[in-house]
Order: C-alpha cells, then structure tokens, then sequence
C-alpha cells in the first residue's frame, strides 16, 4: 500500500493537471474581471451619448 501511495507521489502527471487547471482558473477571473469592467465602461460611454441627444 505504501509503494503505490508512494509511485502517486512521484508521479508529476498529476501535477501538470493540477497546473492546467490553476492557469484556467485565472484565465476565466480575467476574463470576468474584463468583461465587468468593460460592461461598466460602455454603458457609461452609451449613457453620454444618450444625455447629449445622440440617442435617437
């Protein structure tokens, strides 16, 4: 039992899984954190736009 436990320590497979996923769960915060600040920004930007008589 312990040299099986001790072959899954040793294995590093397992830990470029453990990389992968680190690295996507940063990628998808960025991505929110983009796609929050973007949202803010544009509709800012649409409500200028509308206040100055642009909107229609």
């Amino acid at each position: 039992m312990i040299a099986i436990l001790g072959d899954y320590w040793q294995d590093e497979e397992g830990l470029t899984t453990v990389e992968y996923a680190i690295l996507l769960v940063m990628i998808v915060l960025g991505a929110i954190g983009a796609w929050t600040s973007l949202d803010s920004s544009v509709n800012n930007a649409v409500g200028i736009v509308n206040n100055d008589g642009f909107g229609g």
